[in-house]
């Protein structure tokens, strides 16, 4: 367990947290929550140790462990993929060779009553148990099967981490962490360097892992997924809920009404009070009930409302222009870098109006054709087309990397800013929640939220028929996220979207394109149809790929099967022929003692056949039927011996 006790700290003069006490229970599954800049990754910082409060205690049990993954980082090794994640065991091996020096010691020691003895011996035994949970076993399958799960093939493995990009090698370091298996896992915004596939599997890990988990994160249905618990951070307050962030989002709107509520009764109190105290103040009658009234309200706790920030930007698309009935179409388009494939004989047209997500794995391609559909990337083969008059606005990835950092917020809007829009630069700027000062700040100094801000408020300035957001939502609040949503609902040009957030992508597009053995698949439909048809699909493809690999892998079954049943048909065919030969046996005896029966009445009583006029006849057919079982005998023996 962890324990949080009178935790304050503050940051430029506000109190970030005013005493905030809580615990921290050992497989909790907590989501931290607030508005941007209430505290939340300052407090994953200070229960991860890297930093200090101004005041109160963070305890942790002892030898629990923790591990923190931060937003952003630069991992800084020259190893491989596998070899950077088999560092992770790296724990393991301090113990192992703790352990073999604890049982050399053992061995040596006679002093086996002394109490340093019996230390030895638990020290021995907490030790080991500790391998045993950390499992070093099979180091390199479980880092595989990790790695794996969080987006990376086979063929990474050999790999220097440095050929990949900043948010692939956060994944390592995610991979580092589960590897390590610590009591507590403290993650902020990991779904960041995620694709869905990734976060689904993330999900799935997380829920049932052994230990405590704490996230950060501005993806509703991740947390849904995962948290059980969810603590809210507002004004250097905290509020624990037993529930997850959708359910907590009901509970803090019925709080909060329940403050309203409760501050107005008070306010009504309090005015009737005062109105008593005002009006007779000065009459010696009432002096006492006054002096009551007076106290009363010096020792009334004032009740206040939780800071509520009402700010939120607030903007919408200009009207798209017009433009063509198809606004992208390609025939046989291909793409690759060298000897690597990334696009593959795409063919595919996009109609104007329609709402299109691109979704996969990371590296599928994605970012690849939203630069060719907006003429970042020309070195293709094949045919792309854009539609007649299709004017395009564009998002990307990486937007905050591509604003000048030498620039003020407000030259960055003012040199693409013309017409009449000049005079709008200010109001455009404060709907996205850049005041007076803010304007003047260097783009360098602005957080990943500001600056994700400034890149959307650019979309404004140019109306456009086709928008291309790859990735937009990173860095973006949840309010913030909701507001762009809303906007791109009312939108009405063609819109494209590179997103891996599922509550951001629901009810928003239409038509999903997965990006998969760098080729797409067209589905149409919502994206959490696309998930259940894709789990449904995966289990179809798990059942053929079973079903193959079983006639491939049991001829020698199938004949030995086939070798029994006929083995049994054999004894059962002969078993059949003998019963015959038996049963005609049979017959025959019978037939053989009627016919000597007829032939003693010839000799002994011709009188009698005289009165039985039938009895030639039925002698007659006594020897033709002994005659016709003799030959059934025979063959039937015959086929005995033969079979």
């Amino acid at each position: 367990m962890i324990s949080v006790n009178n935790l304050s700290i503050q940051f430029t003069g506000t109190n970030l947290f005013d005493n905030v006490t809580f615990n921290i229970n050992d497989r909790d599954r907590i989501g931290l929550v607030g508005k941007n800049g209430a505290g939340k990754s300052t407090l994953l910082k200070i229960i991860a140790g890297i930093q200090q409060p101004e005041t109160g205690t963070i305890v942790v049990a002892k030898d629990q462990t923790i591990g923190y993954l931060p937003q952003e980082m630069i991992p800084n090794s020259s190893r491989t993929i596998i070899d950077e994640a088999l560092t992770a065991f790296e724990q393991i091996d301090i113990l192992e060779a703790e352990l073999l020096n604890l049982t050399n010691e053992i061995a040596n020691r006679t002093d086996y009553d002394s109490k340093e003895y019996e230390q030895l011996l638990n020290r021995h035994h907490d030790v080991n148990e500790h391998i045993i949970m950390l499992d070093g076993s099979n180091r390199r399958e479980q880092c595989e099967k990790i790695l794996i799960g969080l987006g990376f093939t086979h063929n990474d493995f050999a790999r220097p981490i440095t050929e990949f990009s900043s948010g692939w090698q956060m994944r390592v370091e995610l991979a580092k962490i589960l590897l390590k298996r610590p009591d507590f896992i403290l993650l902020d915004e990991p779904t960041n360097h995620l694709d869905i596939e990734s976060i689904q599997w993330l999900e799935s890990f997380l829920s049932t892992y052994p230990g405590a988990v704490i996230l950060v994160s501005h993806d509703r249905t991740f947390l849904d997924n995962i948290t059980k618990r969810t603590i809210e951070i507002t004004a250097g307050k905290i509020y624990d809920y037993k529930a997850n962030y959708s359910e907590y989002v009901v509970l803090m709107e019925e709080r909060r009404s329940s403050q309203l509520s409760a501050l107005n009764n008070q306010q009504k109190e309090i005015a009737q009070i005062q109105s008593f105290i005002e009006r007779f103040r000065y009459k010696a009658t009432k002096a006492k009930q006054v002096q009551s009234r007076v106290k009363m309200l010096e020792k009334m706790d004032k009740i206040s409302l939780d800071e509520v920030s009402n700010e939120s930007i607030h903007f919408q698309f200009p009207p798209a222009p017009h433009s063509g009935k198809v606004v992208v179409e390609t025939e046989h388009l291909y793409k690759a870098y060298g000897d690597k494939q990334i696009l593959n004989d795409l063919n595919f047209i996009i109609p104007k109006g329609s709402k299109t997500a691109f979704v996969g794995k990371n590296g599928e391609g994605k970012s690849t054709l939203a630069k060719i559909i907006i003429g970042e990337i020309d070195d293709y083969s094949g045919v792309f087309k854009l539609g007649h008059q299709v004017s395009i606005g564009y998002f990307a990835q990486n937007q905050a990397a591509l604003l000048d950092g030498e620039k003020t917020v407000f030259d960055t809007i003012d040199q693409i800013a013309v017409g009449d829009i000049r005079p709008k630069i200010r109001n455009i700027l404060g709907s996205f929640l850049f005041d007076e000062d803010d304007i003047e700040k260097k783009v360098k100094v602005l957080s990943g939220g500001e600056k994700a801000r400034l890149a959307l408020a650019k979309l404004l300035l140019t109306p456009c028929n086709l928008l291309v957001l790859d990735e937009p939502t990173n860095h973006l609040d949840m309010n913030s996220k909701d507001i762009l949503k809303n906007a791109l609902l009312q939108y009405t040009g063609t819109l494209i979207v590179v997103s891996h957030d599922r509550d951001f992508l629901q009810g928003l597009t239409d038509t999903l394109y997965e990006f998969k053995n760098h080729t797409i698949k067209e589905f149409k439909g919502d994206i959490f149809e696309f998930l259940e048809y894709r789990k449904i699909e995966d289990l179809q493809a798990l059942e053929i790929e079973k079903k193959a690999v079983a006639e491939k892998s049991a001829p020698t079954v199938s004949q030995n099967k086939l070798n029994y049943e006929q083995s049994k048909q054999r004894e059962r065919d002969l078993r059949k022929l003998r019963s015959t030969v038996e049963k005609i046996e049979k017959e025959i005896e019978t037939t053989e003692n009627e016919i000597a029966q007829k032939d003693e009445i010839l000799a002994s009583d011709p009188q009698s056949i005289a009165n039985d006029p039938n009895f030639y006849t039925t002698y007659e057919e006594l020897k033709n039927r002994l005659e016709k079982l003799m030959e059934d005998w025979e063959a039937a023996t015959e086929a005995v011996e033969n079979f």
